[in-house]
């Protein structure tokens, strides 16, 4: 099983949390994408979904879904999104996309945050993939010393700018062994928009494609 179809097995195992007649929070993402386009089929059964980024509200006004502002709901009830990377223990790390923040938001607006990966996402301790952090484009050389400091190499993602009109620095070489800890200390340092390590609040599910099926990792197991 290619890892595409890996992300379409985990994506449609996310429709099984969705209720009806309630808001969807949607993220950002290849893996999304495909939720999304598995979406479609629900549309009559849901009132509409709250969306992460431009990119997946254009997907999702495609197929005839409305798409509603954060203030216009109360909490959600489910968020799905994707990650760049996911842990056991349900910490991720996302923004590849560099929609992080906004993903951020609607997670923590939600009751039930459902994650969707391929297994090539599944690792044992975050930080091989660059952890992306939003900044306030006057405070991005000043961000890159506190993030250096923390013993990363800061990198500008250059001609990238989020739907929040800010920059992106992808963090390499972060040894991320308490992702709780890190994500604030990070968080604190003036400047910074947010971090993309989802571990203070980390996901309830984690729904991984593989070879075999879908698996499915809580964080109580």
């Amino acid at each position: 099983m290619d890892q595409d179809r890996k992300k379409q097995i985990a994506a449609a195992a996310a429709l099984e949390h969705v209720g009806k007649g309630g808001i969807v929070g949607v993220g950002t993402g290849s893996t999304v994408n495909h939720f999304i386009d598995a979406l479609a089929a629900l549309r009559g059964q849901i009132a509409g979904a709250v969306s992460s980024s431009v990119a997946s509200t254009r997907r999702l006004e495609s197929h005839g879904i409305p798409v509603l502002d954060l203030n216009e709901a109360d909490e959600l009830e489910v968020y799905v999104d994707g990650a760049d990377e996911a842990t056991r223990q349900l910490h991720l790390i996302k923004g590849g996309g560099g929609a992080l923040t906004r993903e951020k938001i609607v997670a923590a607006a939600s009751r039930l945050f459902v994650c969707i990966v391929d297994e090539q996402k599944l690792v044992e301790r975050l930080g091989r993939f660059p952890l992306p952090v939003e900044v306030i484009p006057m405070a991005r050389r000043h961000v890159a010393r506190e993030l250096a400091s923390l013993g990363g190499e800061p990198v500008w993602r250059e001609g990238f700018v989020t739907d929040n009109g800010n920059q992106i620095l992808d963090v390499r070489r972060l040894s991320i062994s308490d992702p709780v800890a890190l994500e604030g200390e990070i968080n604190q340092i003036a400047g910074v928009v947010t971090v993309g390590l989802f571990a203070r609040r980390p996901a309830d599910l984690l729904l991984v494609g593989t070879s075999a099926g879908v698996v499915t990792l809580t964080r109580e197991a």
